[in-house]
């Protein structure tokens, strides 16, 4: 059973900008089935890429011992990505490990769909509160392009409406606008999350990893963004519903839900983030264009027990100063960072 919305376990820490500790994203996995090419390239993930071997994951078991550490430190929400989560077998399992981890009232998933209409209630049975689908586009034409995958957009559509017909509602719905390729699609994505009851988050294209060929150029601005919806569908903005949230959110004026807004290159939100990411091969980053994560699963496996754990993840985030976003620019262009696809996002 999932707990019920309340505080952590215990206070949350805060590093040197006194951000605290409240959001854990975990990869499960570096594989997916798509090739979306803001995140893994066909031309660098090709049928010679080397994923993570499967015995260097960490076991349901060793995340489930994380979180809960985690949770003393002050993380009430986990969110499970990867790769594309539900190629991890049995995720279903791990999901009422975390759910029924005293301290963490909130579950979510990130997902590209396409397996979402099979797994949706046996999640949802499991403990998960809320889901996100990554949508690009609703032309199945461009769909395909953007993500280079034969997988149709029927198969993701299904999925989505399993997630809501689950209780997984409101389904939250990312789409990733790269000019030139789907920003003409907008609208459209705009009406069928108004008739669906869904809500769409519009997400400015990042410089994550240094595969994608990201380049200004091809960013559309939140504010553009707000501008095209506004236009058909005057709004107001939403108040945050709790501290460190990453969208703007924006409500329809007549009252038909809303929306939201995701502006790390425009208005970078470093100054109120609460994230750790967990990497599949149990690698901590603090930030997701962070160079470098700490190796918790050697401590794991070394034998450590849960007090030197906790002291060792609060010493990691307590001396956590990042500000990427801020920063971006041309001394930042050169640095190196993972892969999307590797932190999960």
């Amino acid at each position: 059973m999932a707990n019920t919305p309340g505080d952590a376990v215990g206070p949350a820490i805060r590093d040197r900008r006194a951000r605290p500790l409240r959001d854990l994203r975990i990869s499960v996995t570096d594989r997916c089935n798509f090739r979306c090419g803001y995140c893994m390239p066909r031309e660098v993930f090709g049928p010679g890429h080397a994923f993570l071997p499967r015995s260097e994951l960490l076991s349901y078991e060793e995340l489930g011992r994380l979180v809960r550490v985690f949770a003393d430190l002050g993380v009430s929400k986990v969110r499970l990505t990867g790769g594309e989560p539900l190629l991890r077998r049995d995720l279903d399992a791990l999901v009422s490990l975390v759910a029924s981890t005293p301290g963490i009232t909130d579950v979510a998933l990130t997902t590209n769909g396409s397996l979402l209409a099979v797994h949706a209630q046996r999640l949802r049975d499991a403990g998960l509160h809320r889901v996100t689908v990554s949508l690009d586009s609703l032309d199945p034409a461009v769909f395909a392009a953007m993500g280079d995958t034969k997988v149709p957009l029927s198969k993701v559509l299904d999925g989505i409406a399993a997630a809501a017909g689950a209780g997984l509602a409101p389904v939250k719905l990312n789409t990733v606008l790269r000019r030139g390729m789907n920003e003409a699609g907008l609208l459209d994505l705009v009406e069928f999350a108004r008739d669906g009851g869904y809500v769409l988050r519009c997400i400015e294209y990042m410089d994550v990893g240094t595969t994608n060929g990201w380049g200004p150029s091809e960013v559309v601005s939140s504010a553009e963004v707000l501008g095209r919806i506004a236009a058909v569908h005057p709004a107001e903005p939403v108040a945050p519903g709790r501290p460190g949230e990453v969208a703007r959110r924006w409500r329809y004026l007549d009252g038909r839900g809303e929306f939201g807004l995701i502006s790390s290159v425009s208005m970078p939100f470093c100054s109120t983030c609460t994230r750790a990411r967990l990497t599949a091969v149990g690698e901590l980053y603090t930030c997701l264009f962070a160079t470098h994560g700490r190796d918790l699963r050697a401590l794991l496996r070394g034998g450590i027990d849960d007090a030197a754990l906790h002291a060792a993840i609060a010493a990691i985030w307590g001396a956590r100063d990042d500000r990427y976003s801020e920063l971006r620019g041309a001394g930042t262009a050169d640095l190196p960072k993972p892969e999307m696809s590797y932190l999960g996002g």
